[in-house]
């Protein structure tokens, strides 16, 4: 399936590049099990979404190469596609923006039409073909019902979809600027949480496990000296202080990087799918 990763250092701006290019599992390693589109969303200096992203591989992709080792923010999402629902198109590629936030998601659902109506108005923000910008059309939908809470707007439109969907993963990772949420639904994929202090250097690894290539902290060094949160599908190094999320997880990174966890999804799908034949089901 599709991979996520999402990094915030609260409202302090860095670079991303160890994770996203020179990790042990970096993104750009991701790719070549998901070759389907790769894309970078992050915000600029005025808060505004930027989305850098080609229906390409990122290994393969030398715009996604240059944004990762160029661009500044202290918010990121990034994902490497495996596509299920939608052809390979720049619509259709992670991430996606609406109403000011960014948003990726891992996973698949189907009866979309029925998603089509539930949407309504909302529909109209749905510009490619994806089961995951329609989710994330639900969600905005959701936060404007509840008042702008997109906490609540995340676990509410999960709710509904597996409720009423047949379900695979609703895995995602929604940002705003110097905030993160990301959600673990139901238990079939991977999703990883670490809280990195400042000053300890990134990649640093336990024995035994990988250890980066020295040239990463000349490519980001501010990560180095920055707090941060990062979120994953995968361990994209040998740190030893992932964690991965429960099932039904939400978790809500805030400005000054304090995390709050809930369980916010306490039933299973009503109707969960396998994974496609084929899908390169790597949770780890």
């Amino acid at each position: 399936m599709c991979r996520l990763f999402g990094l915030t250092s609260g409202t302090t701006p860095v670079r991303t590049t160890f994770w996203l290019l020179d990790a042990p599992d970096s993104l750009e390693v991701q790719s070549h099990r998901n070759a389907d589109g790769a894309g970078i969303g992050f915000f600029d200096a005025a808060r505004a979404p930027v989305l850098d992203k080609q229906p390409e591989p990122a290994f393969a992709d030398e715009e996604f190469n240059r944004e990762a080792r160029q661009a500044v923010s202290a918010t990121f999402v990034a994902h490497v596609r495996w596509a299920t629902a939608g052809g390979r198109t720049m619509q259709n590629t992670h991430p996606f923006t609406m109403g000011g936030r960014i948003m990726a998601h891992n996973g698949g659902f189907g009866e979309l039409p029925r998603l089509d109506e539930q949407l309504g108005s909302y529909a109209g923000l749905v510009l490619g073909d994806t089961d995951s910008e329609r989710y994330f059309a639900l969600i905005t939908q959701q936060i404007d019902v509840h008042g702008g809470d997109v906490g609540a707007g995340i676990a509410a439109a999960a709710g509904w979809i597996a409720a009423n969907l047949p379900v695979s993963s609703l895995n995602t990772v929604v940002v705003a600027p110097g905030e993160l949420w990301a959600l673990r639904y139901p238990d079939a994929h991977a999703l990883h949480i670490l809280e990195r202090p400042a000053g300890r250097s990134i990649g640093a690894a336990d024995a035994g496990m990988h250890v980066r290539s020295s040239i990463s902290s000349v490519h980001a060094p501010d990560l180095d000296d920055v707090a941060s949160v990062v979120v994953a599908s995968e361990r994209l190094d040998g740190e030893s202080g992932w964690r991965m999320l429960a099932a039904g997880e939400l978790v809500h990174v805030r400005p000054d990087l304090s995390v709050h966890a809930e369980i916010a999804i306490t039933q299973p799908p009503a109707h969960l799918v396998p994974l496609p034949a084929g899908s390169p089901n790597i949770d780890t």
